[in-house]
């Protein structure tokens, strides 16, 4: 095997935003990042998370990690965190914009906030201005500094199944409930996914002559201690027969930013075992 392909999918040096790096798949998607020799930085809310993260990254894998506590959706933040990243590395190589507030299924014998002729104008703000208008910033400005670079980069958008079809509000429906009180999918999720499959369609094209290609990752749900009574439900509509495991984006995601999908560009790629086929 050529050192070309062996290399193919190798990060080595390259800088890599990841927003929303303290949570479930921010974590996991650092990880990778740093496994692969990329050096990761690692944007959230709490700055001792991130810090301790990076710090742990670093010494496994033996990388530069670092943790800045970002609000993404306050411009100034984020234009001051792209200047000094790109003053200090001289180069920005990747984005992965996964921050986004995850609105629970409400389950309350009071009015369900969560159903959709219930929900807030400030939930709805928030969500928008975390999920959406955030990638849009980080978009902006790290991706303008990613156009700088002579080899140009990856930007990778964390969409949803949900951002390709809608959500099955069946499957949190119990027995006994009157409508108003059932639990729902809040609309924001949606509408969030949905909006980055079209900014990544956006900035697909708008620069592409300098090499930044951007891509959307829509992956199904994640296993993470909800009920079994849902997790029978749910896993019925999956062909895999699962939810998925934390790690089971990784792979995917270090082929977007590497090399080795260097001709892939507005792709939306769906990665739910299959339940979007249905």
């Amino acid at each position: 095997m050529s050192v070309e392909l062996e290399s193919l999918f190798r990060l080595d040096g390259k800088v890599i935003v990841v927003t929303g790096a303290a949570g479930l798949l921010g974590s996991k998607h650092a990880e990778a990042i740093a496994a692969y020799g990329g050096i990761p930085v690692l944007l959230d809310l709490s700055k001792n998370t991130v810090e301790e993260q990076a710090s742990q990254l670093s010494e496994r894998y033996n990388v530069n990690a670092l943790g800045f506590a970002i609000d993404i959706t306050d411009e100034s933040q984020v234009e001051r965190n792209a200047e000094w990243l790109f003053d200090n590395y001289g180069k920005i190589d990747g984005l992965v914009n996964n921050a986004a507030n995850n609105p629970k299924v409400e389950e309350s014998s009071e009015k369900n906030f969560s159903r959709l002729e219930n929900f807030p104008l400030d939930i709805w703000n928030q969500d928008v201005a975390v999920g959406l208008t955030g990638a849009f910033l980080c978009a902006k400005h790290y991706g303008a500094k990613i156009s700088k670079n002579s080899l140009g980069g990856s930007i990778v958008n964390i969409s949803s199944d949900l951002g390709l079809i809608a959500p099955d509000q069946h499957l949190y429906m119990k027995e006994g409930l009157d409508e108003e009180f059932q639990a729902v999918k809040p609309v924001t999720y949606s509408v969030v996914k949905t909006g980055l499959i079209g900014l990544t369609r956006y900035l697909a094209t708008y620069w592409a002559d300098k090499g930044v290609r951007c891509n959307a990752m829509c992956p199904g749900g994640v296993e993470n201690g909800q009920p079994e009574e849902f997790l029978k439900k749910v896993n019925a509509k999956i062909p895999m027969g699962r939810l998925a495991q934390p790690n089971d984006y990784q792979g995917i995601l270090i082929w977007m930013l590497s090399n080795a999908s260097s001709y892939l560009n507005g792709s939306i790629i769906p990665i739910d075992g299959g339940r979007t086929t249905w």
